[in-house]
């Protein structure tokens, strides 16, 4: 049975982060954590964000690292006990937002993170959690309406809680705060929210209002991502980009598929997501393509692909955008991809994609990446 939710309150549009405030009071956080990053802090958004939350005084946390660790929830515990929290805003992108979410969790549930790990049903055990504000800088992830936060355990495995009870209560969606963001993180978290449109449209649950949505953010995202790479300043370009994030995060309902579930464990090597996504995708839809015919060229029809194949259109357009077609250049080895292929057969996610595929599956596709 499908299970359809769009609940988080969305304040969307240039100067929304102005609401931010009003926000607070509604979820009558008195002493707020606001967790971030320090990228966002040296561009000036944290001081934007803190010149609007007043008169409330949050306690900031900035060690967020690209791929939110244990180590940064433990520290951001310390202070929520130490400091008297009762709320929690994330400020960034999906990191600091999976970040909050995994405080909200264990700030009104206890335990530590791997006790409510998706793989071992732990995510039954998640009620109501702490209340929480999210709002992207960044237009990719679409985490702001995600249920889930993957974070990186102290031992090095990845662990992921899942549940509706995470989304956040208030979503501030500020495209102002995105006009900073240099050319490659522009492209590379934009083939992100991208991918979720495709993945998610081509995923064999069944979700029709996810499935149309999906449909939208990847037409969205192929035609406004090289603008808003080519002209950072470019307001609809940004406008356009943030919508298809959100919206590619409010189709996850539906599911992904092997990209993901390739990108996951490959993500463990340090390596940003959304550049590996880039490199994945179109290997991802030529294996999927006489399984998922109609999807894909329903897909291609939405984001202007006319007679080109739709993996040969997202191959050029990551090209177009300015970042890399090969595992290799990121330094991924060879040695490593037969383990990196059986932990992609064994992710959730791989039992989405519209195609079975087996770990010999993942090998071919990650060695013809590499």
């Amino acid at each position: 049975m499908p299970l359809i939710q769009y609940l988080s309150r969305i304040l969307f549009d240039f100067g929304a982060v102005a609401g931010l405030a009003g926000e607070i009071d509604r979820l009558g956080m008195t002493r707020p954590l606001l967790a971030t990053d320090e990228g966002v802090a040296e561009a000036g958004i944290l001081q934007r964000v803190l010149d609007a939350v007043r008169p409330h005084d949050p306690v900031v946390y900035d060690g967020t690292t690209e791929n939110p660790t244990e180590q940064s929830l433990l520290d951001c515990m310390e202070l929520w006990r130490g400091r008297g929290c009762d709320g929690v805003i994330a400020l960034g992108g999906g990191s600091p937002i999976d970040l909050a979410k995994a405080v909200a969790l264990l700030a009104s549930h206890g335990g530590e993170l791997a006790d409510y790990n998706v793989k071992t049903a732990g995510m039954e055990a998640i009620g109501p959690v702490a209340p929480q504000i999210a709002i992207p800088t960044a237009a990719g992830t679409g985490a702001e309406v995600g249920r889930a936060c993957v974070m990186t355990l102290l031992d090095g495995r990845k662990s992921a809680a899942v549940s509706l009870n995470m989304v956040a209560d208030a979503v501030i969606c500020d495209p102002e705060l995105t006009l900073s963001l240099p050319p490659r993180l522009t492209a590379a978290t934009g083939i992100d929210a991208l991918s979720h449109g495709v993945e998610t449209y081509c995923s064999t649950w069944v979700n029709p209002p996810a499935a149309a949505i999906a449909r939208d953010a990847a037409a969205r995202a192929a035609r406004w991502l090289p603008v808003a790479v080519a002209e950072g300043q470019n307001r609809e370009a940004r406008w356009e980009m943030m919508m298809a994030a959100l919206m590619g995060g409010m189709c996850l309902q539906k599911s992904l598929g092997a990209a993901h579930a390739m990108a996951n464990p490959l993500g463990e090597l340090h390596l940003h997501h959304g550049t590996l996504i880039g490199i994945l995708l179109p290997h991802v839809l030529w294996f999927n393509e006489a399984h998922a015919g109609e999807a894909i060229a329903e897909l291609g029809e939405a984001m202007g692909a006319g007679k080109v194949p739709l993996g040969d259109f997202v191959s050029n357009l990551v090209a177009r955008i300015g970042l890399p077609d090969r595992l290799g250049s990121l330094g991924v080895k060879g040695d490593q991809l037969p383990e990196i292929a059986a932990r992609a057969a064994e992710d959730h996610l791989s039992a989405s994609n519209p195609r079975p595929a087996s770990a010999e599956d993942y090998l071919g596709l990650l060695k013809r990446a590499l």
